[in-house]
């Protein structure tokens, strides 16, 4: 179900994140509604501008990893690295 690959990918990048020493958690069903997994993240005025910029590259970062490699996500030849 395309509504569980959201939790399995919210899971995958909150593990990625926290390997890169960066906790962010994943909410998941029933927390909020199937299909709608997300990655909490909350920032304070004690996070410096470094943390907040190594935050935003790691994101960016997976993002184009998880991209390709999504459930269900089909890429054309040279799509993916």
């Amino acid at each position: 179900d395309a509504r569980d690959d959201d939790s399995l990918l919210a899971l995958r990048l909150s593990e990625q994140l926290q390997q890169r020493g960066i906790l962010i958690s994943a909410i998941r069903p029933p927390t909020v509604p199937k299909g709608t997994a997300r990655l909490r993240i909350t920032l304070s005025a004690a996070h410096s501008e470094d943390q907040v910029q190594q935050l935003l590259e790691a994101l960016a970062q997976l993002k184009g990893q998880m991209s390709c490699h999504a459930p269900g996500k089909q890429q054309g030849p040279g799509q993916c690295r």
